[in-house]
Parts: structure tokens; sequence; C-alpha cells
């Protein structure tokens, strides 16, 4: 069955087998260009992507992923933050995000060079430090002098006369007189409260979204982020609805189908890592998984996109990584 790209031409994809194939020939790698900024840069503009995009599913500075894509160090803030930029950037790309860093590291070896003193500087001390020593140390010497004195003086007077400790009185207990009557015992007391029922936490999580585990891993994992923007399962169309450009397989004819809530960047992968599929995908737009063994989806961020399942909804993605095949389970 052939993949349906959606009329995708920032790709150049050859459809002659069942399973697809990016031509080497014209895909950029991390070894294109003169350096690993022109071969981000080659690589983001054969995806179709602008750098507001990388920025927004990067959270990178858009200015930091010019100055990567020029080299101007300069520009970029410090050494481990640039590594890290260039890592999220190939990353998000569909790149070996090791391979990128080993070859930035490369270009541009970290300098261990010592900073030399300034010409024509002088070490000078500062004279109002040694008075304050001098003089801290002469009051220390008149407390411990004084202290001495007092001691030697205290111990020269005749000591005072010792106090007679007086006689304690022992009050005699009385003791009682008579038979002790003692009441009756009290009644035990009455159960004035009933415990509330115990509620399994995220059972309710689990009921509205249709007992997806991942939908529960997904709502927890939101609300941890951001309480106030966690997504409710109950607020999910129950049933996949069209609401923009549907890209890969026709809803009708694939099991899995992805649609985005916001824009969000997606990413198909094979099981020998070739790139099937990859785009900013606005919100409302789907894409239709093909029947094909061993696909992975990689998305820039989980919650952006609801996974429906024969047309049923299954919660949202739990993971930044997801084999289509555990989807279907």
């Amino acid at each position: 069955m052939a993949l349906d790209t959606g009329r995708v031409t920032d790709f150049n994809v050859s459809y002659d087998s069942p399973r697809a194939t990016v031509l080497d020939s014209y895909m950029p790698t991390l070894d294109s260009g003169p350096n690993i900024g022109a071969a981000l840069k080659a690589a983001r503009e054969f995806r179709g992507l602008s750098l507001q995009d990388v920025a927004d599913s990067t959270r990178i500075r858009r200015a930091y992923l010019a100055a990567i894509e020029e080299m101007r160090i300069e520009d970029l803030p410090s050494r481990p933050f640039t590594i890290g930029y260039v890592r999220a950037y190939a990353r998000a790309l569909g790149l070996e995000a090791e391979s990128a860093v080993t070859r930035f590291k490369a270009e541009e070896p970290a300098t261990d060079d010592a900073l030399r003193e300034p010409v024509g500087v002088r070490r000078t001390g500062d004279r109002r430090l040694g008075f304050a020593i001098v003089a801290g140390a002469l009051v220390i010497g008149a407390i411990v002098v004084w202290n001495f004195a007092q001691r030697g003086i205290q111990d020269a007077q005749d000591p005072a006369p010792a106090v007679a400790a007086a006689p304690e009185q022992v009050a005699a207990a009385t003791e009682p007189q008579g038979p002790l009557a003692l009441g009756a015992p009290l009644p035990a007391p009455v159960e004035s409260t009933v415990p509330e029922l115990y509620e399994t936490p995220g059972l309710d999580v689990a009921a509205a979204a249709g007992g997806s585990a991942d939908a529960v891993i997904a709502s927890n994992q939101a609300r941890a982020r951001n309480p106030e923007a966690a997504v409710d399962p109950t607020d999910l169309p129950t049933a996949f609805k069209a609401d923009g450009t549907v890209y890969g397989t026709p809803p009708q004819a694939a099991t899995v189908v992805l649609q985005a809530r916001e824009s969000a960047a997606l990413i198909v992968r094979g099981a020998d890592g070739s790139v099937y599929f990859a785009r900013q995908l606005a919100a409302g737009e789907a894409y239709g998984a093909p029947q094909m063994k061993g696909l992975v989806i990689d998305v820039s961020e989980p919650k952006a996109f609801q996974v429906f399942v024969d047309g049923q909804t299954r919660g949202l993605l739990a993971t930044a990584q997801t084999p289509v095949s555990r989807l279907v389970d």
C-alpha cells in the first residue's frame, strides 16, 4: 500500500516500493555544508520549516537559532547552553543529536587558555585593611586582659558564708477513711461519624478517557507541568472529525489517526530510521498512519495530539516518541 503524504512537496520521496524511502542524493545530512550551522539550515529548509517553526517546537529563541546557522558564536550564550541548543535543534529535525554536537565541538573546540593580567596594572594593597586588622587585635587584647583582671579580683575577695539549708517539711499523706464507693461503668461512646467512601486515584480520569491508561498518564503529566492549562479528558471529542487537512492515509482507511489540538511538529520514522513524514501541523490538521510495521511517532509536544483508533478517541499522546503498534494495543 503506497504511503500518502498529503501532497507534501518538501521531501523527495520515492514511491516505487510499498515502503517509501528518502533519496539520499537530495536529503541533507549532518555532514552537509561547510559547518554544522549550514548543515542544520539545509535540513530545516529541506523539511519546509521556518526558523519560527523550530523555535516554537524547541522553545529556543529565534535569534539563537539564526546565530547557530551562521556560526556567530559571539552572539550565543555560554558554551554549555549552546551545545544544548545544537542538540535540541538536530533532534527537532529528526537528525542524530549527538553527531551534531560532536561536529560542533570539532569545529568550535573549547579554549582552556587562562586569562592574562592586564598590562600596566600594579597590584597595591589597601592601607585601610591593615589599620582595621591592628585595631581589631588591640580590642581583642584589651578584652582578654580585662577578663583576667576581673577573675583575679574575685579570687582575692573572701568567700561569702554558706547559707544553711532549711529543713524540708514532708507533709503526711492523709489516708482515706471508710470504704471507697465506685460509680457504675459508663456506656460505650456512640459512633458519631461515618468514614467517606474510598475512591481510587485517577479512576474518574480513566473512565472519562474510555479506560485508556495513556490518557491518564498524559493528563497527569499535563497537570504536573501546568495545572491551570491541563486538558480535561471529558472535553476531548469522542469520535474523529476532520477539522483541517488530513495527511497520510485517509481516515476511513487508517486505523490510527493523530489530530493536532494546537500547532506542533510531527515526524514519522520507519523501523530503519527513515523519515516518512515531517511537518508542523496546525490546530485541527491530522495524520493517518499507514498499516506498516515498525513506524514510530515523534512529536514536539505529546499533549498537543489526540489519538483516534478506528475513529474513536484514545486520549492524548503520553510520550514524545511512541510506536504506532502501541497505540493500537
